[in-house]
């Protein structure tokens, strides 16, 4: 079965400007995603889908293909990402293109390997699913540690679980996601969205699933990189 990657990079962000294109670790955020797709292999086409001329330039320099630019309506603030998931399908598909799975990389997430991309695709050609997502188990857990407030502003726990816990090692084990979608595009087109009932799981380490959303995940992933540079960690 063919399968292409798909980097959505759109060019307004808040948090960080330009977060898609800063460098990190001698290149721009967007090339980490492009050439890990392009090394492993597994693709027949990586393509970035950006309303930013910048971006799309760059992605080029690294590989990519940008066979279209994202239409403005899909790329503000409140466009959904299945929105800009089925353009893409259906953007490509009438433009010749054949597949039959497509991946989409965030490509806020620097570290996710070829293994893990590999992995995931490997799972849903398997499995009876719509879907393989890639996940981490969260901490704090929602059943231990975490609160919200009621109407009266107190604090009251996020979950409650039938069971008392004690300890955050005996709370349900709850996954938080982490930019790495593995879709069948005929159930993409089914259905018309990325979230259905058959989703599965595919788990990775957290230092794979890092994300980048804030100044300070910026410098921590630098960091990564010069410890993982100077072989003082190994991930």
């Amino acid at each position: 079965m063919k399968s292409i990657c798909f980097i959505p990079a759109r060019g307004g962000s808040k948090e960080i400007p330009k977060k898609n294109i800063r460098i990190l670790s001698n290149k721009p955020l967007i090339a980490h995603a492009i050439e890990t797709a392009l090394e492993s292999q597994l693709f027949e086409n990586v393509i970035v889908s950006t309303d930013d001329s910048e971006i799309a330039k760059i992605s080029k320099q690294y590989g990519a293909e940008i066979p279209f630019m994202r239409p403005k309506e899909i790329s503000a603030d409140d466009s959904t990402f299945d929105e800009v998931l089925l353009h893409c399908v259906k953007e490509l598909q009438s433009q010749g293109y054949k597949f039959d799975i497509i991946t989409a990389r965030d490509c806020t997430v620097p570290f996710i390997d070829q293994n893990d991309m590999k992995g995931a695709i490997d799972l849903l050609l398997k499995s009876d699913c719509d879907s393989v997502f890639t996940v981490c188990r969260t901490h704090p857990n929602p059943y231990f540690g975490m609160f919200e407030t009621t109407s009266k502003g107190f604090l009251e726990p996020s979950k409650i679980s039938p069971k008392p816990i004690k300890r955050r090692q005996d709370a349900p084990i709850v996954y938080e996601l982490n930019g790495l979608y593995v879709h069948s595009v005929k159930q993409l087109l089914q259905t018309g969205k990325m979230f259905t009932d058959k989703i599965l799981p595919y788990e990775i380490t957290k230092e794979h699933g890092f994300m980048i959303d804030h100044e300070i995940e910026f410098k921590v992933a630098e960091i990564m990189y010069d410890l993982r540079k100077q072989s003082k960690i190994n991930f």
